[in-house]
């Protein structure tokens, strides 16, 4: 593990009734090889090949988009917006069934824990620290995932783009779109605002420097950023240089919460 100077005074954290935990999900709580939630379906025999094929075209178009930080960010911002609808829609276009949802939840092929972070969940969980989790996936698949390893806990908050059901069919997405780009725009229900308000201690945790953008600094008494070094060294998305920069914390993949909760707790 790399570890600036001056973050080793930051810990171990002491004070647990006035922390909260901000966390991403896909390849932060799940593993570096695990598929992302958005890739969860496609993965499965429950969705139509033309499905696939149209996923596949829209990831053509917009991953250059998103990935070209020559572009003018709002352009990028508007571009990904753009993407997870058109992605969403193509779920309603085919009828996808909230059956097929759940069923390509449970296939424990495609998404796993890292190691210790099942541990991890229950210790937040029974030290009453609330868990905020955002996540530019879907969060119908973050929560069945949770739910089929027993860690969907009390405390655990899920920010996500959930699709919607009529009669066992999708019909949309709820509330804003979520992105990696807008996750600083997050609105939190006031009865989790209400948790939080008198913890002023943040443990962020991600795996991308755009995850950064989760927790705003100016706000809290104290914010630990913790990464998890992309598998991928050539990751467009982050380099080693701006990930090791932004983050107080960086695990290298080998790393895990086992590592993790030893330095912090």
């Amino acid at each position: 593990m790399y570890i600036k100077d001056f973050v080793k005074k930051l810990l171990p954290i002491q004070n647990l009734d006035n922390l909260y935990v901000v966390a991403d999900f896909d390849r932060t709580i799940t593993a570096g090889s695990s598929l992302t939630s958005w890739s969860v379906l496609a993965d499965t025999n429950l969705v139509p090949e033309e499905y696939s094929i149209e996923r596949h075209r829209l990831y053509e178009i917009y991953r250059p988009i998103e990935v070209n930080t020559s572009l003018p960010f709002k352009y990028r911002m508007k571009m990904m917006d753009e993407w997870f609808r058109a992605h969403i829609q193509l779920f309603v276009t085919y009828k996808m069934t909230e059956e097929a949802f759940e069923k390509a939840a449970t296939d424990l092929r495609v998404m796993e824990f890292r190691t210790g972070a099942q541990e991890f969940l229950k210790f937040l969980y029974e030290n009453h620290i609330p868990l905020i989790i955002i996540s530019a996936g879907i969060g119908n698949f973050i929560e069945a995932f949770l739910k089929n390893y027993d860690c969907y806990f009390d405390n655990i908050y899920v920010s996500s783009n959930k699709v919607l059901f009529e009669n066992g069919i999708a019909v949309g997405v709820g509330e804003n779109v979520i992105h990696s780009f807008n996750k600083n725009e997050v609105s939190l229900p006031p009865k989790v605002k209400d948790k939080l308000k008198r913890r002023n201690q943040v443990l962020l945790l991600g795996d991308q420097t755009s995850d950064l953008n989760m927790v705003n600094k100016s706000l809290h008494d104290s914010v630990i950023t913790i990464g998890f070094e992309p598998d991928d060294p050539n990751d467009p998305c982050n380099s080693l240089e701006d990930f090791q920069a932004g983050f107080d914390i960086v695990c290298e993949p080998h790393e895990n919460y086992i590592d993790l909760k030893k330095i912090l707790f």
